[in-house]
């Protein structure tokens, strides 16, 4: 897919792990939580567990969002579903569990909102990973109007990713700094736009990125005058956790 003819048919607002800060993140109740406020993208994290399913989970080890503890590569998914994944946040989610890709693809899917897959792996897991949650975003969206946006920060995951479903449109995320060559790697990667840290988003990155034939999503924007800003200057999607104020039910004037 040639970069300079693919047209960002995605919402321009989208909800950071569903509501990540204001319900559990990467589960439903944060999914439905963005949706209530009239979000209908989704961005989440998504790596596997030790028998090969596509889990949404940000970091490695569960301790953070679950009352247990471990790599989550060192679960079966069928262990990970006994521990809970709501009640770290606050106790009126007690007992929401650890959600699969393919009940999210069902949900969003019947429900009209779009998917911007992290692919998330552990490391060692890249390649893995990459192929794996691609063959399977492909299954799951193959009658959708819509594919999901795959990103990741790892490029061995996305090089993978491309290799088992090329016809999915992929994302390079950045962060911490802006390599001199990300250009080449985009192409090399095949991808069709830069997710980027908004800290190293300036003007003259977006019109570069831009003239070279790809578009710009933004994150984490909570900022509604940066996210102004940043829409006035090109960049297409702004992944927000302020779903009050940086909201299509909040009337937000930068769309």
């Amino acid at each position: 897919m040639p970069t300079s003819a693919f047209n960002w048919n995605y919402p321009t607002l989208i909800a950071h792990r569903g509501a990540g800060k204001h319900a559990p993140e990467n589960t439903l109740a944060a999914v439905r939580l963005g949706h209530q406020h009239g979000f209908t993208m989704m961005e989440y994290d998504v790596k596997l567990s030790r028998d090969g399913v596509a889990i949404l989970l940000h970091d490695d080890d569960i301790r953070r969002t679950s009352n247990g503890a471990g790599l989550a590569s060192t679960y079966s998914f069928a262990d990970l579903l006994h521990f809970d994944f709501g009640a770290w946040l606050d106790k009126k989610y007690t007992g929401e569990p650890i959600l699969s890709l393919a009940t999210m693809a069902a949900y969003t899917i019947a429900n009209g909102i779009r998917s911007n897959i992290e692919i998330k792996p552990e490391t060692g897991f890249e390649a893995e990973t990459g192929a794996r949650v691609a063959r399977l975003a492909q299954q799951l969206w193959q009658d959708a109007d819509l594919p999901p946006l795959l990103s990741s920060f790892s490029e061995t995951a996305l090089e993978a990713a491309k290799l088992a479903a090329p016809d999915l449109p992929r994302a390079l995320l950045i962060e911490n700094h802006v390599p001199a060559d990300y250009l080449e790697r985009m192409h090399r990667l095949g991808c069709v736009a830069l997710n980027l840290d908004t800290k190293l988003t300036t003007h003259e990155l977006v019109k570069e990125t831009v003239a070279a034939g790809y578009q710009m999503c933004i994150w984490t924007v909570n900022d509604p005058a940066r996210a102004k800003e940043l829409l006035s200057w090109g960049c297409k999607g702004i992944v927000t956790d302020a779903i009050d104020t940086i909201s299509p039910s909040a009337h937000f004037e930068g769309i």
